[in-house]
């Protein structure tokens, strides 16, 4: 009896992927988030610095205010555009240039004489990522050049403390490490509640889910064969994102048990594609399936700390995430690929895996058994 309901498991689940490759949209769906949406996310993060436009008004033509032209390049800066005072504002206004640095005359000289002139930098906010992380940039690059040049003039006394920063797990601080594998973990998620979903309404509108019914086969064998078979997927199509696009075209590397993090990533399937059934069930119809996942996939995706710490959140936000399965997954794909953890580290996000995912597998079990009793 049990190999009878494992072979009926596995060929309703051979069925699934015959469905799923006779579908090309789904297809381009999955070779796309594993491929360009990865690779935009790594390379075009919002808060990166990338050649941003910036012109420099230079009254003082002097060798400091030279030597603080030279410090901008790319590539988070463009050539800086050497312009007249009277071109910032219609430079500005017709978005040429996001950062407009102005030297005053007698630059060089006030600063060697230890007065302190005002310098104007005016910034475009409405590029905001750009205005923002740009600002700082422009303001440590430039107080960083005027110290430099007054210890050749004259000496200061050096500070008794000096801060060694260290980077870890990212020494050159390169934001493509942290967005493709970000994106891999998000897509994850996304991809088994849109594909187990939309299994379920496929066959429901294709008239199979009637077929099903007068067969020998439960709604648990039903079930589980779309878990496995949409799991099987994503898996493998993680797989070979993390080695071809993240290790491979990005050159990311990866140091954590890629074993142990597919072992998480297959817990956390169980959970998701499970949830993807459960919303299949309420939905009657694929625009309406997608709707309900809008609103189950985003605060999954913003909220499980991914994107935003949790740490930065309000801790009734906290509290109330930790019973969506992505919170967990997160933290331990996080401290598996970044940080080279073991099991004895994230063995704790293991077990609230396991037991979100049987939690949620018996609800949505309830619910698929309650929908197709209605459809009998």
């Amino acid at each position: 009896m049990r190999s009878t309901n494992l072979a009926n498991i596995y060929r309703l689940g051979v069925k699934e992927l015959w469905s799923l490759w006779r579908d090309p949209m789904m297809l381009v769906l999955i070779v796309y988030v594993f491929t360009a949406s990865v690779y935009t996310a790594a390379t075009s993060m919002p808060e990166t610095l990338h050649n941003a436009p910036i012109a420099i008004v230079d009254e003082d033509v002097s060798a400091l205010s030279q030597r603080i032209t030279s410090a901008f390049y790319p590539p988070q800066f463009t050539l800086p555009a050497m312009i007249n005072y009277r071109d910032v504002d219609p430079g500005m206004d017709a978005g040429q240039y996001t950062f407009a640095l102005v030297i005053p005359p007698n630059f060089q000289r006030d600063v060697l004489a230890g007065r302190s002139p005002a310098v104007q930098l005016n910034v475009d906010a409405t590029r905001m990522s750009q205005a923002f992380t740009g600002s700082s940039y422009v303001q440590q690059i430039f107080v960083g050049e005027v110290n430099e040049f007054v210890k050749r003039y004259r000496g200061t006394e050096a500070l008794p403390v000096e801060l060694a920063l260290r980077a870890r797990f990212n020494p050159s601080l390169d934001r493509a490490w942290f967005g493709s594998v970000v994106e891999i973990i998000n897509n994850i998620t996304l991809l088994s509640i849109i594909l187990t979903g939309a299994a379920l309404i496929r066959e429901r509108e294709h008239g199979t889910i009637e077929h099903l019914l007068v067969m020998p086969v439960t709604p648990t064998q039903i079930m589980l064969s779309k878990v496995w078979s949409m799991a099987l997927i994503v898996l493998v199509a993680a797989f070979l994102s993390l080695n071809l696009m993240v290790r491979g075209a990005l050159g990311v590397p990866i140091d954590g048990s890629l074993a142990l993090f597919f072992t998480g990533a297959a817990l956390s399937l169980f959970a998701t594609t499970s949830m993807g059934i459960f919303l299949a069930t309420l939905a009657r119809n694929m625009p309406q399936f997608g709707m309900l996942l809008m609103l189950a996939i985003i605060p999954l995706q913003m909220l499980s700390g991914g994107t935003t710490p949790r740490e930065s959140m309000p801790e009734i936000v906290q509290n109330i995430m930790l019973i969506a399965p992505t919170t967990h997954f997160v933290e331990l794909g996080q401290a598996i690929l970044y940080r080279g953890a073991g099991l004895e580290v994230v063995w704790q996000q293991f077990l609230a895996l396991a037991l979100i995912g049987t939690v949620l597998f018996f609800l949505s079990l309830a619910r698929f058994r309650k929908t197709i009793g209605q459809m009998a």
